[in-house]
């Protein structure tokens, strides 16, 4: 089932993309700004919307870390923005000024790809923000682009209908006539599949266009062997064509929005459709899963983005398996590992886990020692994080399927809270997440809004000892 469970209507032009983070949601717009919204509870940011775009913005994208939001625009720029803030950091200039009409970062965040009207397709250092390469695709505008799962290969796609797989040194490695009126979008799966034929490793790559189709693909990348795309169906069901594709975060789902006014969910093993979503009034833009649960983003042509729930399998603490039964987290595999780390914006480690074959009971069992002396994570702060979030993880396990009373929940970040203060706009917080909010110069009550009178911070021991003995009960 595919529940609407919210409308969003801050644009007042055309939406023309929605990216998620594992906690913000971003939109953008042909009225030149991009807004951005917190996910829990779902509302905009006190910095949105941003501004700073001469014209329509045609797309954003957060990077990896879900600290950092591009958004490109047919001024011919790029705009990198500070998430937490909303601070512009950077602007990045399109080689020959070109409109930008697409971006996308790298998976292990070292790269932004941007790719332009004039076909010209620009990777830039994440560090510096600088040009590191550029080249152009054969024919045609630069629309879509994707990159594989290790970085080191991206596809792009072109309104001439051509997709083309580069490595990261920006060499042209393959090209294929896809669609013939031209390619309007891409996307690949970040899980793997196998081929019964040959029993090689592939990933999924759907592509989506003009000429009403979307088509599934088999691509296989291999640093020393080249790559190889395979045909592997069309999906049927728009009757007009087909603006936008993604994957689901386990690449189980496959959603497509169109001029026809709606969105289709695929499921990706079968080709068989599942839901066909009709309540946008005009052209569907853009589409977007969030990363690790079936939260769905649909924007259109109507100037509104819809928020959708799906009843699917959730892959971290709680999620349900066939048998209705609850995954301990000792029982988690790395896979589960990698998308907890995502969902505590701690997605930078996921590479150092995967290397060490860290699953849910090594997890459990991380101390500050084997932090610093095996996992080589030299920062303090960064280890304090990560065992910080190993703790709470824990204080989840003891507190097992019984809900935390909303009001132990620090209204900023929705976590239990250690240390209650009371502001001056009568709510409490998380001292550490008030004291944050108030250093980036933000005088206005996270809560209400308004003019916050007093800066001062009173704790709130009378809560702080409640939630103390709420704790004590939870581990009986």
């Amino acid at each position: 089932m595919a529940t609407l469970i919210h409308t969003l209507a801050d644009h007042s032009d055309d939406v023309n993309c929605c990216a998620f983070s594992s906690s913000c949601l971003a939109t953008c717009s042909s009225d030149k700004t991009v807004r951005v919204y917190s996910l829990s509870p779902l509302a905009e940011l006190p910095y949105s919307p941003l501004r700073g775009h001469a014209y329509a913005v045609h797309c954003c994208c957060f990077s990896p870390s879900g600290r950092v939001l591009a958004s490109c625009s047919t001024d011919g720029t790029t705009a990198l923005w500070d998430v937490r803030n909303g601070r512009r950091l950077a602007v990045l200039g399109q080689p020959r000024a070109s409109p930008v009409r697409v971006c996308r970062f790298s998976p292990r965040d070292t790269c932004l790809l941007t790719g332009a009207a004039d076909g010209s397709a620009a990777l830039w250092d994440t560090r510096s923000w600088r040009l590191c390469r550029s080249g152009n695709v054969k024919d045609g505008s630069l629309v879509a682009c994707a990159f594989s799962p290790s970085g080191n290969f991206f596809v792009t796609g072109s309104s001439s209908g051509d997709l083309t797989i580069w490595d990261d040194k920006m060499r042209c490695l393959y090209n294929e006539k896809a669609h013939d009126l031209g390619v309007t979008c891409c996307d690949i799966s970040s899980h793997p599949v196998s081929d019964s034929e040959n029993g090689s490793e592939y990933f999924q790559m759907a592509s989506c266009g003009q000429d009403n189709q979307i088509k599934l693909w088999l691509i296989l990348f291999a640093d020393f062997l080249g790559v190889e795309l395979k045909y592997k169906c069309t999906l049927n069901g728009h009757s007009a064509p087909v603006l936008a594709c993604a994957f689901s975060y386990d690449g189980q789902l496959l959603v497509s929005g169109s001029v026809d006014k709606c969105v289709i969910i695929y499921e990706t093993s079968t080709g068989n459709t599942l839901h066909t979503l009709s309540q946008h009034t005009r052209y569907v833009t853009t589409c977007a899963f969030a990363p690790h649960n079936h939260l769905l983003a649909t924007g259109s042509m109507d100037k509104s983005v819809h928020i959708w729930q799906l009843d699917c399998k959730q892959p971290f603490v709680g999620h349900t398996v066939e048998n209705e039964s609850k995954v301990a987290v000792e029982d988690w595999s790395e896979d589960d590992v990698s998308a907890w780390l995502c969902a505590q914006d701690l997605a930078d480690f996921v590479g150092l886990f995967k290397m060490n074959n860290i699953d849910g009971k090594e997890l459990l069992n991380l101390t500050k020692e084997t932090l610093a002396n095996e996992l080589k994570i030299e920062s303090l702060g960064l280890r304090s994080k990560v065992l910080q979030k190993i703790e709470e993880l824990r204080m989840t396990m003891i507190s097992g399927s019984v809900p935390v009373p909303d009001e132990f929940l620090c209204p900023i970040t929705r976590e239990l809270m250690k240390d209650p203060v009371i502001a001056a706009d009568g709510y409490s917080y998380e001292r550490e997440a008030m004291e944050h909010w108030i250093s980036n110069r933000r005088r206005s009550s996270p809560m209400t809004n308004l003019p916050l009178h007093s800066l001062m911070l009173t704790p709130n021991r009378t809560l702080k000892m409640a939630i103390s003995r709420w704790l004590e009960t939870q581990q009986k």
